[in-house]
């Protein structure tokens, strides 16, 4: 897995000998090529692929290569090597000033096109990784920061996700919704030997099976597929307990074989990856109703880490709201407010069913609060809990607001409707026939 993944190329060419011509060329020479015909298409394919570099031809229908350079975003974009039959000084040095890694003229020399590209790649992958390690950085300062906390069962976790991080062995990680499994996930990626390999994850209840092996595998001939492009980082499954039965063979396939046959070919390709695995379920339990395979289970669970409740870590507690409140504070640019002893209460009283994430979405509901000058903890756990009260249809939800809004203003004027009903924005008439429609009493209002 530490092995440095063949460098991907795309090429946008309307001329499909020239085409044909790059792509010979450059898998030749070890690397993923992907091709294009039109400089209008790079868009919708950078949305859902990272080459390493683009190689565009200059003079094409619709978009030139040197618009296609000026609508790249340069902060996020692969570098552009330009090459071009019709290239001349004038043009180069424009490409160049436009943000172009090189130019190269047709009839191109491989060696020196091979050389140009494998900077440019190699300078591309420097650049991700520098903003990656950057951003870690600013949002970490160790594992202690991913996961936060005191208590002993959180101090034995990070220990076995650093012991785990170096191996490649499987992990299954068990846990309510919300203690944070997909932040481990990515731990015992980022601090593993490959922290700028690809890191997929796939919701395994939201897999089709269908449309799985074409997405999965890749077509032959046309698109490789995402386990391809994953290939040399990590597999994320979660809720693996959710997937189909179906999919499931077809994941054990993989796993087992280290390979994946796109749709239509004759010969598979290989795959590596090491596999992370979540579920919110009891995975015995699972297996034993038939809903997760067995085999699929054995070859999953390895190693199995249980995250624990937040109800299990109410020494946390404290620490945890007071680190998401600073959080948000600097987010909405005010002060944190100071955590009182109804705060405090608030926090222990709860049963904290939504885990760390429930915690999260509170603490940034009271730094929201906190802005208008009000707000507590309590209110802040209390707007979850509004929710079973919504109505169920659209119908009576729209209704139940205008219910609430004429109430308001009807109370705001004391009782004058010529004046509540401009606040609101409509016709006296109008007022009164929602007033009898919504069966408000005007004198109970006030």
């Amino acid at each position: 897995m530490t092995q440095q993944q063949p460098f991907k190329v795309l090429i946008v060419d309307d001329d499909k000998s020239m085409r044909h011509s790059l792509i010979e060329l450059l898998e030749a020479a070890g690397w993923r090529v992907s091709a294009v015909s039109r400089a209008t298409q790079v868009a919708e394919y950078l949305t859902d692929a990272t080459p390493d570099v683009v190689l565009s031809d200059v003079r094409m229908p619709g978009m030139s290569g040197l618009e296609l350079l000026a609508s790249l975003d340069k902060q996020i974009a692969p570098p552009v090597v330009i090459i071009s039959a019709h290239g001349d000084i004038p043009m180069a040095v424009q490409a160049i000033q436009d943000g172009a890694y090189g130019f190269i003229e047709k009839p191109y020399e491989p060696r020196r096109l091979l050389t140009v590209l494998t900077h440019a790649a190699e300078q591309s992958r420097m650049r991700k990784s520098n903003a990656r390690l950057k951003d870690r950085l600013l949002k970490l300062s160790g594992l202690d920061r991913i996961l936060l906390g005191r208590t002993d069962t959180i101090k034995a976790l990070r220990q076995e996700v650093l012991d785990l991080a170096d191996t490649s062995v499987a992990v299954l990680l068990q846990g309510d919704t919300g203690t944070g499994k997909e932040l481990v996930a990515h731990a015992l990626h980022d601090l593993g030997g490959s922290p700028d390999a690809p890191f997929l994850a796939l919701n395994c209840a939201a897999l089709s099976t269908d449309t799985f092996g074409a997405e999965m595998f890749g077509v032959a001939g046309a698109s490789h597929g995402r386990l391809v492009a994953a290939s040399g980082g990590t597999l994320f499954l979660d809720e693996i307990c959710s997937c189909p039965l179906v999919v499931q063979a077809k994941l054990l396939r993989v796993i087992e074989d280290q390979q994946v046959l796109p749709v239509g070919a004759v010969s598979p390709l290989p795959v590596s990856f090491r596999v992370v695995s979540a579920t919110n379920e009891d995975v015995v339990q699972a297996a034993e109703e038939g809903r997760l395979r067995q085999d699929l289970l054995f070859r999953l669970n390895t190693v199995v880490l249980t995250l624990p409740p937040l109800r299990q870590r109410r020494d946390d507690l404290v620490l945890l709201a007071t680190h998401f409140l600073n959080e948000y504070a600097q987010v909405y640019e005010i002060d944190a407010p100071e955590l009182n002893q109804d705060d405090l209460a608030a926090l222990l009283a709860h049963d904290w069913p939504g885990n760390v994430r429930e915690l999260r979405h509170v603490c940034e509901r009271r730094i929201l609060a906190a802005r208008r000058g009000g707000g507590s903890v309590a209110q802040a756990i209390q707007s979850d809990q509004h929710f079973d009260d919504v109505p169920d249809t659209l119908r009576e939800a729209v209704a139940a607001f205008e219910r609430e809004l004429i109430g308001k203003a009807i109370k705001a004027h004391k009782g004058r409707m010529d004046a509540a009903a401009e606040a609101l924005g409509i016709g006296r008439r109008t007022l009164n026939e929602k007033i009898v429609k919504l069966g408000l009493d005007k004198e109970t209002l006030l």
